[in-house]
């Protein structure tokens, strides 16, 4: 097992290697090119949807609304990566691995636009007759045939790699560690009865959620998803005032490593770069195809107006969160001790906030574990739809649900190395449908807003 276990981890290290960066960073470069930068320019308009002002045209195809869309996608990319994977840049490959995140995020943007355009463009239907979005139905509907063991491909990476098993693992592993062992409630040797009787919890919670299909899901993550974003941001913001004179050093110090910078495991600038670009990667998932699954749910007749409201997700989860966790890190000096991934962040909070910054980050840490458990439900019930058809999918709830509970107790290090390895799989069919219709997107990126600037102008 312990073999098997090395060599899934090390494959699932090669996938989030060298060439899913270039597919994913090179991929997003000619998006930004392709679309001559045109997005860009209607962040505004973006925010003018996400208020309800383009909402539900009468005769729409989808189930859910804009801003739910939006949510539901943020609620699957906003998780521990947010916490830990910043951590590990900074530990890896120094502060100027931020810096690199940054530029992954930027490009990040153009290509949520086409992959969110693309799932509303060429939505399918299932067997029963609904339509839906996602990669595998992109595939389907606007491909020759010999590309759909693309679209089975991503369906089978999809419905591995949004196992819930790595965030309820690490979750209950984080409630035993800063909350029931110093509060006495178990004991770092025998938490067996307390991981279970958590995990039993979790998945009650879980299945009242998501019995209700995408609608409960959307409805439930438009509501934790900008508590969480404001809870971290005033949180992170009290940190940062405290130690608001350091904050210029951090900015500097983040800019200067990412040209000149020494990678701490390697000594080279290249290194910097590709952790920082990975973590980038891992963060906002552009063009893995997740948020297509999510945005495809949107209820509009308009492609291009989901793909703008996509833009934002890398924004908020990168450009945003992402960098309120280098920043505490960086001002409070924690990363230059000897702890490793979220020890580190949390000893940000507990240094600044003695006594409540752990707590205060463990809840922080709940929300983001249990709305990515969420989001991850419904991603994985579409995929095994497309693959053994909608009658399964009450089956896959239950199965799901179970692997929550089998998650708090067990040590699954070689399924998490699968799970990691599917993840980043999904990303080649994504990227490779999405290269060969950007001319689709930007046909019809053209005509939209065209059809705007005419309104504003009239």
């Amino acid at each position: 097992m312990q073999a098997i276990g090395n060599a899934l981890n090390a494959w699932a290290a090669f996938m989030w290697g060298t060439p899913l960066v270039v597919l994913l960073v090179g991929g997003g470069v000619f998006f930004v090119l392709h679309s001559r930068a045109v997005p860009y320019r209607y962040f505004r308009h973006g925010v003018a949807i996400l208020s309800g002002k383009y909402d539900a045209q009468s005769g729409s195809v989808g189930d859910i609304s804009h801003f739910k869309a939006l949510a539901t996608a943020l609620s699957g990319t906003l998780g521990m990566g947010n916490i830990t994977g910043v951590a590990v840049a900074i530990t890896v490959g120094g502060p100027g691995a931020i810096f690199w995140m940054w530029v992954t995020a930027v490009v990040g943007i153009a290509t949520k636009f086409y992959t969110a355009s693309l799932a509303v463009m060429f939505r399918g239907p299932d067997d029963a007759g609904h339509y839906q979005g996602g990669p595998m139905y992109v595939i389907r509907e606007a491909l020759p045939r010999h590309f759909m063991p693309l679209a089975w491909l991503f369906a089978v990476a999809g419905l591995f790699g949004t196992l819930p098993v790595f965030q309820v693992n690490q979750l209950v592993q984080v409630l035993r560690d800063f909350v029931a062992v110093p509060a006495g409630v178990t004991s770092a040797d025998d938490h067996f009865m307390f991981d279970l009787l958590i995990g039993i919890v979790l998945s009650a919670l879980v299945f009242a959620v998501i019995i209700g299909r995408i609608q409960r899901i959307a409805a439930v993550t438009s509501r934790v998803v900008p508590f969480m974003v404001i809870f971290y941001f005033i949180i992170t913001a009290a940190l940062l005032f405290i130690h608001a004179e350091a904050i210029p050093g951090a900015f500097m110090l983040i800019i200067e490593e990412a040209f000149h910078g020494q990678a701490v495991a390697g000594g080279a600038l290249g290194t910097v770069i590709l952790i920082g670009v990975q973590r980038g990667a891992f963060s906002n998932e552009a063009g893995i195809g997740t948020e297509a699954l999510a945005h495809g749910a949107a209820k509009t007749n308009e492609p291009i107006r989901e793909g703008v409201v996509a833009m934002i997700g890398p924004v908020v989860d990168t450009l945003i969160v992402c960098t309120c966790t280098a920043l505490a890190i960086l001002v409070t000096g924690v990363w230059e001790g000897d702890a490793v991934g979220a020890t580190i962040t949390t000893l940000a909070f507990e240094t600044t906030f003695p006594g409540v910054g752990g707590y205060l980050l463990v809840i922080m840490v709940f929300f983001l574990s249990m709305s990515t458990v969420l989001t991850f439900s419904y991603y994985g019930s579409k995929c095994a739809g497309f693959l053994f058809g909608t009658r399964y999918e009450r089956w896959y709830i239950w199965f799901y649900v179970g692997l929550i509970t089998l998650g708090s107790v067990a040590s699954l290090r070689a399924v998490i190395g699968l799970l990691d390895g599917m993840y980043a799989t999904m990303a080649i069919p994504t990227m490779i449908s999405t290269l060969i219709l950007a001319p689709k997107v930007r046909e019809a990126a053209n005509d939209y807003f065209a059809r705007l600037k005419a309104e504003d102008q009239g």
